[in-house]
């Protein structure tokens, strides 16, 4: 017995007549020639898996047939795929299966779903059963011009139609399959008591996790180093023109990942500290137009870094403007305003008796810090929100200066 490994078409054509050869003979049982029979037919099914490409079901052809089986119209078929248009646009190859359709038709007609699925990255198994959220809702709209699609084009109406699709792929990006439903799930503190949209807010640290994964630490997090003292020097850097840009090059050097992603339509985000296996994600959406509202903003989320976030807490969502009784906001309102101005400073602070711009911008430059940050305190005590405006600086100009 002389069986090779099959190296080429020469190897193959041998290996073939040699196995021919073997089969027209009428050895016994348990023979060398039995033997090298099936260890041959190993190897030739071995080089042929490897070098022959498995043939590619056709699902529109597997649709025809059982509705040639079943003598089925393409009137039977509009349970399944939806209007008339929409079957004769699939049936025609205009129109993607969706995965509803391809779960009605799976379970309604019986085709086996590998058949149906031709994304090779999707796993047939998200078919078994009814998804545990309604994916229609998310801000499909939104995260299209966002460009989070790709080159998927189509109205709204077609958006919410290949729901499923759009959401399951973009996840598939970030998580193994068999965690999905697990990241929906996930607890999340929110502060705020008006109507957030879930679905939306979910959409937002999908899209906070996409960004922050673009991003390859250089350093790992430690769990102690954000402290007061780590903040206050943190906050120093507002004073300078490019303070966002050196607060995210600081936040590196810890391995906090800082990410900016406009907030979704009814979802009143001001920002969120996230969890990453063991990296801090803190994100804002710069929704309030001034300098003094990214520093709070971030200030307070790094605070929940420092506090309280840990793997049963992953997620603290924050809109800023509301307040509530729970300790975590108010330990966490009160390490930022710290860090940005302290305690004891503000109480003796001549500004809060004068309201004069120039009393702020010297209690600025004492504390190192940007003065629309002491306008922004004063502001917010005296709930009077003209006061010093022109010292407030624009939080645009802090976008594009943090934008790719």
């Amino acid at each position: 017995m002389n069986v090779k490994i099959i190296k080429g078409a020469k190897d193959y054509e041998a290996a073939m007549a040699r196995l021919s050869a073997l089969m027209s003979l009428n050895f016994k049982p348990n023979s060398k020639e039995e033997n090298e029979l099936e260890l041959l037919a190993l190897v030739v099914q071995d080089f042929e898996r490897q070098t022959v490409p498995p043939i590619q079901t056709d699902p529109i052809e597997s649709i025809l047939f059982r509705m040639d089986q079943m003598q089925l119209s393409r009137k039977d078929l509009i349970p399944y795929i939806g209007s008339n248009s929409k079957v004769s646009e699939v049936l025609s190859r205009k129109r993607p299966l969706s995965l509803p359709m391809i779960r009605r038709l799976n379970r309604g007609l019986g085709i086996p779903a590998d058949i149906l699925i031709e994304d090779i990255e999707t796993d047939s198994s998200v078919l078994d059963e009814d998804p545990e959220v309604d994916y229609s809702r998310f801000p499909l709209k939104e995260m299209l011009e966002r460009g989070y699609f790709g080159d998927f084009e189509g109205n709204v109406q077609r958006l919410k139609d290949y729901a499923e699709d759009l959401i399951r792929k973009f996840m598939q990006e970030l998580l193994p399959t068999r965690v999905e439903p697990a990241f929906l799930r996930a607890p999340m503190h929110q502060r705020g008591d008006r109507q957030a949209d879930e679905t939306a807010i979910l959409a937002w640290r999908m899209c906070v996790l996409r960004k922050a994964r673009e991003v390859i630490p250089t350093k790992e997090y430690r769990q102690d180093i954000v402290t007061p003292a780590w903040l206050r020097e943190l906050a120093k850097l507002s004073a300078f023109d490019e303070g966002p840009k050196l607060a995210r090059e600081y936040l590196a050097r810890y391995g906090i990942t800082l990410v900016i992603e406009k907030h979704f339509k009814h979802t009143f985000l001001d920002g969120a500290a996230m969890l990453d296996g063991g990296r801090p994600i803190v994100a804002l959406t710069l929704r309030h137009d001034r300098v003094d509202s990214f520093w709070f903003a971030l200030l307070h989320e790094l605070a929940h870094v420092a506090q309280h976030l840990n793997p049963e807490l992953p997620v603290f969502v924050d809109d800023l403007e509301r307040t509530n009784s729970q300790s975590v906001e108010s330990e966490a309102d009160a390490m930022a305003r710290e860090a940005l101005i302290p305690e004891a400073t503000w109480t003796h602070a001549k500004v809060r008796q004068t309201l004069a711009s120039e009393d702020a911008i010297e209690l600025a430059h004492e504390i190192g810090v940007h003065p629309a940050i002491v306008a922004g305190r004063l502001r917010h005590e005296e709930k009077n929100f003209r006061l010093l405006s022109h010292l407030m600086g624009k939080a645009g100009d802090i976008g594009r200066m943090l934008s790719p």
